[in-house]
């Protein structure tokens, strides 16, 4: 089924998406005052093109990201990367594997982090009530890790200033890419 619906998917179509929607945010944001610089977050395949993203942007409107059990990323885009990421997975995923993960991290440095859940598989934080041991807590964590990275990154780094949250989402599927802005 998720090759299929993949099949679906137009990579250019998604990429005109993100970069309309951050040229809105930007533009918004900026004529109001409060910040230029935006975080964004990618869940499974949305989480495999974080990286791919960000290697376009060059820091030019992102100044962190999150990426949760990102799908088929390209280890190509790593280098060209210039903000810090967080990779958010578990260890029994078989389609975000730790050793591709630890190598992105290698890759993009500046302050990037690889934190893997132990006994999770795939979209473990979307499955709240799974009959998984404390899988309710694992996700939990997980999302209270990927605060603090977008507090940290965005609120915490933009001198002081009083941050405002937005948050912008692309197709309502576990596949999303979030913008978020402080």
């Amino acid at each position: 089924m998720f090759e299929q619906w993949l099949a679906s998917q137009d990579p250019q179509r998604v990429a005109n998406d993100i970069a309309t929607s951050t040229k809105w945010m930007v533009d918004e944001f900026t004529a109001a005052g409060i910040s230029k610089k935006l975080g964004i977050i990618g869940f499974c395949f949305g989480g495999g093109r974080v990286t791919d993203i960000l290697a376009a942007d060059q820091g030019a409107c992102f100044s962190t990201a999150v990426s949760f059990y990102g799908t088929r990323m390209d280890h190509s885009a790593a280098s060209k990367v210039k903000v810090p990421v967080l990779f958010i997975s578990g260890d029994n995923d078989p389609l975000c594997p730790v050793s591709v993960l630890s190598e992105f991290e290698k890759s993009i440095g500046k302050r990037s982090r690889v934190e893997i859940f132990k006994g999770r598989g795939h979209a473990f934080a979307h499955r709240p009530g799974s009959p998984e041991e404390d899988a309710d807590a694992d996700a939990e964590q997980a999302f209270t890790l990927m605060r603090n990275w977008l507090h940290d990154g965005l609120v915490v780094n933009s001198r002081g200033r009083i941050g405002y949250g937005y948050l912008v989402h692309f197709r309502p599927t576990l596949s999303m890419v979030y913008l978020v802005c402080c």
